[in-house]
């Protein structure tokens, strides 16, 4: 069993930054891809960014130049730094692991 848990969403205004966190518990993931993916209101979940155990990441075009993925393996974490926000990136943004999830960090930016 893990335990997935996000933090660090919020209300920003178009061109902020915010970096959100995945807690994770359970196990150790260090063997383990952790992946962000994201679901905005009546459109299906798309996954954002990925990083690999050998912290190789790979982001989706949408997002490319703007977010950076990274782990913390120390501390079963993951984080996901989104900069230059766009309204278009408003969305709830889930953590996942093999078929673990979190219940997601609800991002929204504001025009």
């Amino acid at each position: 069993q893990i335990n997935l848990i996000e933090s660090g969403g919020g209300l920003v205004e178009a061109g902020d930054s915010l970096r959100i966190s995945c807690k994770a518990s359970g196990r150790s993931l260090s063997r383990y891809t952790m992946a962000w993916f994201r679901q905005a209101p009546g459109k299906q979940r798309e996954l954002v960014a990925g990083v690999f155990p050998s912290g190789t990441t790979s982001v989706a075009d949408s997002v490319k130049g703007r977010f950076i993925v990274t782990r913390d393996d120390s501390e079963n974490m993951a984080y996901l730094q989104m900069n230059n926000l766009k309204p278009e990136d408003t969305a709830v943004y889930h953590c996942n692991v093999r078929h673990y999830w979190g219940q997601g960090a609800q991002v929204t930016v504001s025009t």
